[in-house]
């Protein structure tokens, strides 16, 4: 049990026991609300829940908050307990809890922080989900990290997750890659063909022709755009799959657009629609009617030229998750879909299914800022700042980190050249360095020792540092970040606990030294197993968000 819900349980019994004592009148006890003070001098976490019983017991908030003081049951991990106005509990955790923290995190190692929110259920992340027509430029790269991120932290959490890929690789598209490619092959055997303003222009057009024309020299020329288009498909996809690995993603499913035309499923979900009474005819077209849900006005499923909106294989996408038994969906989206991803969950409800249980996060847009100027992206221009170009320059690192370092409701500037600063101004430089830091006293400590586990058993009651402690309360903090990612599908949150704990860190490696001769030796295993434990939590914060562990740097 993690130390919220230890104090959320004592809370509670201390409101029941204030209550049969008669210190409190009796009311159905609200949510008990557990949280970090915002001074650190008030004690190690607060408690409001006093403010929110002011009403339904009719006292004054520091009254009852008074009341719940006197009546919390005696525990090992308590040491003071303080009541601040204008109705907080303020609790101070003793020594002893805090120093069992390091045991905790060594003993538990990747598991530390795990919470049981999603034991026994299945959740689906679809992030992503570029259409196959060109390289993944680093705009679309944040829904995948975000996602990614997510996915690790709701796997902490307990869930089974299927982390999936959606591949639009059906459509006007396609259409237009297939024309592009096969354009591009016949300018190759020098016919005189232009591209046009809805065709893809970048260069990886041309290199996908120009292979198509070493492997089979001229005789493509009488083939049909679809097959043009249909190599072209699977070269790019191999091409961002291979992309996403090298910014460890890799995906459980990839679900093609093109099956639910095979399998008949998006025409399955019209005649569904149509059988319940939400599509009609129109100019030709075919209507569903999204505002029997809510919307301003209904929406186009088929054009009357037969070819279906966007919005209808999505939704057949959607029925299929809703059929596949997901517990919980989380689409991660662009800003682009705000007004569409509403109108699909429209199309589920009206197949019959509550849509409860899919969550819709939508992120702002990446810019890439590359000395102090800002970089243009269209992937159908060709303009684009293809994902593999930014890798080759910063590595997966930075990106991963700078794409989960603010909320997904703030457009992100990502600057090149800071992502490259080896100082304390690149956040990521300085949690690595955290890192480092703990493995260069550990190689020290070999050389002068010949010793590697000397600190096992070491006597952690000496760990008393202020600096020391600050460190353990806010590696306590994991499992209720991990808590809050779940619940909110939110994985700054992860990206914000790192920088915090390794602020935490880097003060205590200053003044809590363990390899000076002038430390004494029970004190110096003490910090060697202290130091161990924050070696061992770095590294596994950092997997969280997809990062590497560097020993040096």
């Amino acid at each position: 049990m993690t130390v919220h819900h230890q104090l959320t349980a004592v809370l509670q019994q201390a409101v029941q026991a204030a209550q049969t004592a008669g210190a409190l009148p009796p009311f159905e006890s609200p949510e008990i609300t557990i949280e970090r003070p915002r001074e650190a001098s008030f004690g190690d976490y607060a408690s409001p829940t006093p403010l929110k019983l002011a009403r339904v017991a009719r006292m004054a908030p520091i009254k009852i908050a008074q009341a719940i003081a006197d009546h919390l049951p005696a525990t090992e991990y308590i040491a003071e307990v303080t009541v601040a106005p204008p109705g907080f509990i303020n609790i101070r955790l003793t020594n002893e809890r805090l120093q069992q923290v390091l045991v905790d995190v060594l003993a538990e190692g990747d598991e530390y922080g795990r919470v049981h929110l999603g034991d026994g259920q299945k959740a689906q992340i679809e992030c992503v989900s570029a259409n196959p027509t060109g390289p993944i430029h680093i705009g679309r790269t944040r829904g995948g990290v975000m996602g990614d991120t997510l996915a690790r932290a709701m796997r902490l959490a307990g869930y089974d997750v299927v982390l999936e890929y959606y591949y639009n690789d059906a459509g006007r598209q396609i259409t237009m890659l297939g024309e592009s490619t096969k354009i591009r092959y016949l300018q190759l055997l020098g016919q005189d063909v232009e591209l046009g303003p809805d065709h893809y222009q970048g260069d990886y057009i041309t290199d996908i022709a120009r292979e198509l024309q070493t492997m089979h020299g001229d005789v493509l020329q009488a083939e049909p755009t679809d097959y043009f288009g249909s190599y072209a498909k699977d070269k790019i996809a191999q091409s961002q799959k291979e992309t996403l690995r090298r910014i460890n993603i890799v995906f459980d499913v990839y679900f093609n657009e093109q099956s639910l035309y095979e399998n008949g499923r998006v025409w399955e979900a019209l005649e569904t629609l149509q059988e319940k009474g939400y599509v009609y005819k129109k100019d030709g077209a075919q209507w569903f009617k999204t505002t029997e849900f809510g919307d301003d006005k209904d929406r186009v499923l088929v054009k009357k030229t037969g070819e279906p909106t966007y919005r209808m294989p999505d939704i057949a996408y959607h029925w299929d998750k809703a059929q596949r038994g997901f517990d919980l969906v989380v689409d991660f989206f662009g800003p682009d879909h705000h007004a569409t991803a509403p109108q699909v969950l429209m199309g589920v409800q009206a197949l019959g299914y509550p849509t409860d249980f899919v969550r819709t996060v939508l992120h702002q847009i990446i810019s890439i800022i590359k000395d102090g100027q800002e970089m243009k992206m269209s992937t159908r221009a060709g303009t684009f700042v293809a994902l593999d170009d930014v890798l080759d320059e910063v590595g997966p690192d930075p990106i991963r980190y700078f794409m989960i370092s603010r909320s997904g409701n703030s457009p992100i500037d990502f600057d090149l050249n800071l992502a490259l600063e080896r100082s304390d101004k690149n956040p990521v430089y300085y949690i690595q360095n955290a890192h480092v830091r703990c493995a260069g006293i550990f190689r020290k400590w070999a050389e002068a020792s010949g010793t590697a586990d000397a600190d096992v058993g070491a006597d952690l009651s000496l760990l008393t540092h202020e600096n020391e402690l600050a460190f353990m309360r806010k590696a306590m903090e994991l499992s209720a970040v991990i808590e809050q990612m779940t619940l909110t599908s939110e994985p700054h949150h992860i990206a914000f606990y790192a920088y915090d704990l390794a602020a935490a860190f880097h003060p205590t490696y200053e003044k809590c030294r363990v390899l000076h001769d002038d430390v004494p030796e029970p004190l110096r295993l003490a910090r060697l197993r202290f130091y161990r434990a924050a070696k061992q939590l770095f590294a596994h914060v950092l997997n969280l968000m997809g990062m590497s562990a560097p020993e040096i740097m």
